[in-house]
């Protein structure tokens, strides 16, 4: 359990990164904390700074202003600057870095330099057994299956004892059939030793699935950070909202203290825990689980397309607009029945997938919907 009045295991504090010519910030006064035991995701898409702000952690980049404070330690600020092998931090690589030409045992006892041959060996069959792979000492990597090599790359990473440890992409190699599996087994593993481990990944799945909290970043920024639930059900921004799932944004006002927000498809109880004043613009996040159907649902709309994921049907349904017109919008069916392209459902609102997005777009369109 993560203590939260913990001192943090990581601190960055305005931390900035600039890359020439532009020069383009790959980070952008990035502040985070990470408390022992945890497990935080950066979550962003392609280039927005989660890689470089592991690297910065690390010790691979150098920070152009702010600090990083690593166990308590500064590693990293004006004046200061420890090397990465003084850090007390391992790295697991999106391509897990295994060499090929040393066996299972040796791959993890490679950074144990500073002990003993025995030393180094007992602790090298000591994690590889926590990781459920002291049978395979001797075997060299390419004898091992993708999900086995990735369980070697952590158990190198542990057998330092770091304070840390940093884990790029981790599960971007793996087949589809074995990345949740893998992906569970790595989590209960660093659940077990009480390892702080901080994630980079751009799918929201795993994010969602594995983190204690989850960064979004964007352009360099850290747009929200939260629990997953947080993250999901309350979005402060517009790109939080559309990028981690899919969700439908409802321009509305503000219409009572009691949270009410009206929008052309209604009202929306409960959804504005903001405290904001009476006849505040506002933008209105409704995730697709939100919509209910239901025999006695005041929302009535007729389905353009289906698409059956397994767990769910995700569907674009249309739905009159009472400011005229129609409005597509993407909604979650049950997946016990099958539906028809112009089938008339009833839907009823759940408050508790709608959120009113704390930094709203001002007089922005209504037609993202994903």
């Amino acid at each position: 359990m993560v203590d939260p009045l913990s001192d943090p295991v990581i601190k960055l504090t305005d931390v900035t990164r600039r890359f020439w010519p532009g020069p383009v910030k790959a980070a952008d006064r990035v502040s985070l904390e990470v408390r022992p035991g945890e497990i935080l995701t950066l979550l962003g898409p392609s280039g927005c700074g989660k890689t470089t702000t592991l690297r910065l952690i690390a010790g691979f980049e150098m920070p152009d202003e702010g600090t990083i404070h690593v166990g308590g330690v500064e590693v990293a600020g004006p004046g200061t600057w420890v090397p990465p092998e003084k850090r007390g931090v391992g790295m697991v690589f999106q391509d897990y870095a295994l060499f090929p030409h040393l066996t299972v045992g040796d791959n993890v006892m490679f950074g144990l330099d500073r002990m003993g041959r025995k030393a180094r060996r007992d602790r090298a069959r000591e994690v590889l057994k926590v990781l459920g792979l002291d049978a395979f000492f001797h075997r060299y990597p390419h004898e091992l299956s993708g999900g086995q090599q990735q369980r070697v790359a952590l158990a190198r990473a542990l057998a330092p004892e770091p304070v840390l440890v940093l884990m790029d992409e981790p599960f971007s190699n793996l087949d589809a059939h074995l990345r949740d599996q893998v992906r569970d087994e790595v989590v209960a593993i660093l659940r077990k030793t009480g390892v702080t481990c901080i994630f980079v990944s751009h799918d929201q799945r795993d994010a969602l699935a594995i983190s204690d909290r989850v960064a979004v970043m964007n352009q360099g920024r850290v747009e929200q950070v939260g629990s997953p639930r947080e993250i999901y059900k309350h979005p402060e921004s517009v790109f939080v909202a559309t990028f981690v799932g899919r969700t439908n944004l409802l321009q509305g006002r503000v219409q009572n203290e009691n949270g009410c927000v009206l929008t052309d498809f209604g009202s929306f109880c409960r959804v504005d825990r903001l405290g904001l004043p009476n006849g505040t613009n506002v933008m209105v996040s409704v995730r697709p689980d939100g919509f209910e159907c239901s025999p006695h649902g005041l929302l009535s709309g007729r389905i353009l397309s289906t698409t059956y994921t397994g767990a769910q049907v995700e569907a674009e349904v249309v739905f009159p607009s009472a400011l005229g017109g129609d409005r597509k919008l993407v909604v979650h069916l049950p997946p016990s029945r099958n539906y028809e392209v112009g089938e008339e459902l009833s839907f009823r609102l759940a408050p508790e997938f709608a959120s009113v997005v704390r930094n709203s777009c001002q007089g922005m369109g209504l037609a993202a919907a994903d």
